[in-house]
């Protein structure tokens, strides 16, 4: 049997976080909650070709243009850490979480298709 690579298994999971993406985006931009905050999953890539999925805690958007800081350690992409500012596209957007102050979460769809995944 025939192995799916990474990107192919989660490729329906990125479609349904891009579809909703639009209305989590509203629901950021009308405000959360104090106690909520709105992630994107991005991927770095390095000059060298190294390339890492990571969270972005989003800040601002403006127009198509997510800004906002990498949220989560930075393991195999050089020039990039946690806290770092950033932005994207929103076109290279992978998913969305909406986090919640009990550890719920909103979104996360690949992420939670990845906590089960098993090539």
């Amino acid at each position: 049997m025939p192995t799916v690579s990474l990107d192919a298994a989660i490729a329906p999971y990125v479609e349904e976080a891009r579809k909703s993406y639009p209305t989590a985006k509203a629901r950021f931009l009308h405000g959360l909650p104090s106690d909520q905050a709105f992630f994107v999953t991005v991927q770095l890539k390095d000059a060298v070709g190294h390339s890492e999925r990571v969270f972005l805690r989003v800040a601002e958007v403006q127009g198509t243009t997510v800004f906002g800081t990498i949220a989560n350690e930075v393991v195999l992409v050089e020039g990039f850490k946690a806290g770092q500012r950033y932005s994207v596209d929103e076109s290279t957007i992978l998913d969305w979480l909406i986090a919640k102050p009990d550890g719920s979460e909103e979104g996360n769809f690949v992420g939670k298709f990845l906590d089960t995944y098993r090539p």
